[in-house]
């Protein structure tokens, strides 16, 4: 698969300007960079769980979206998107649809991660011929900032708030790339926003044109919940990948593939400082969290390069 950086930047929209999200919001840029990978002969149906995306890109009876699109429950996109790609394909087979038809999933990681799991497993575990993309911003950015599954060890929210009880969120954040890889889907991958978006933009093309189920994790910081200046979001997510905190990788047909390894490994605490909701850890008693964070991150790296060698 051939990488053309000009041509995949100058086709068409998908995602009209005009919507109400946030300036430097991480989800429209995952959403106008993952819809690049359509062949522009394609059409396509976008499923959107309820989330900051959908309420802020669908105001009835104004959309954004230059395809078609369907907003369902927070808890069943999966399900949805799984449907109608399967009347699709009954139309298709009887010759009542000439037109060709990708079918593509929103969901920020509160309806990914955890409402919409159940439904997202069944569509994958089926294998229907569509893909998930979960943006995923660490937390319910929609609905207050609350913790999600996706929300990292010691981070402030408005459920986990940091004060003389508590130092944040105390568990660990879910893997949710790994879980889907165990459905032994033909695509996994994770990716966010580097350099000139090829990583983000070729996966999104194998993910659309890959036949069967296939998942995108893309890392899509939300300024008002990680609390750094809008315009730094691509030095909060180089750091990201600097640090190991949020490897690329993808596993084709279960083979486990990086993408990408730094020549020299950054400490996390590179990728903490730049976000409000981890200065607490940056007072003098709290480095030992640091050091915690740290050796979680070293033995999820340390698991992954194993894996993809």
């Amino acid at each position: 698969m051939t990488y053309n950086f000009k041509e995949t930047m100058n086709k068409k929209e998908r995602l009209a300007p005009g919507h109400r999200m946030c300036a430097g919001c991480g989800g429209t840029i995952a959403v106008r960079n993952v819809l690049r990978g359509l062949h522009e002969e394609d059409q396509a149906v976008i499923c959107n769980a309820t989330c900051c995306l959908e309420v802020s890109t669908f105001m009835y009876p104004y959309t954004a979206w230059e395809d078609s699109f369907i907003h369902t429950a927070f808890a069943c996109a999966g399900a949805t998107l799984s449907g109608v790609e399967s009347a699709y394909k009954v139309l298709k087979k009887k010759g009542k649809v000439d037109e060709n038809y990708k079918f593509i999933a929103f969901g920020g990681d509160g309806g990914t991660y955890d409402i919409g799991f159940q439904s997202l497993s069944g569509a994958m575990e089926r294998n229907h011929d569509l893909v998930y993309v979960c943006y995923d911003n660490g937390a319910y950015m929609n609905t207050g900032i609350q913790r999600s599954s996706a929300t990292p060890m010691f981070a402030d929210t408005t459920t986990t708030p940091v004060g003389s009880q508590s130092n944040g969120k105390p568990q660990n954040r879910k893997d949710l790339a790994s879980i889907i890889a165990d459905h032994d889907v033909p695509y996994v991958a994770q990716t966010t926003f580097i350099k000139n978006f090829k990583d983000l933009h070729t996966k999104a093309e194998k993910a659309i044109y890959t036949p069967g189920a296939a998942f995108l994790n893309v890392m899509a910081p939300c300024p008002r919940g990680w609390r750094y200046p809008a315009e730094k979001i691509m030095d909060v997510c180089k750091a990201a990948v600097e640090t190991c905190y949020w490897p690329l990788f993808e596993v084709v047909e279960g083979e486990w593939i990086l993408n990408y390894e730094p020549k020299k490994k950054l400490p996390v605490e590179e990728f903490l400082a730049m976000q409000g909701r981890f200065k607490h850890l940056f007072k003098p008693e709290n480095e030992y969290l640091i050091e915690e964070f740290q050796k979680e991150v070293d033995r999820r790296w340390e698991a992954l390069l194993k894996r993809c060698k």
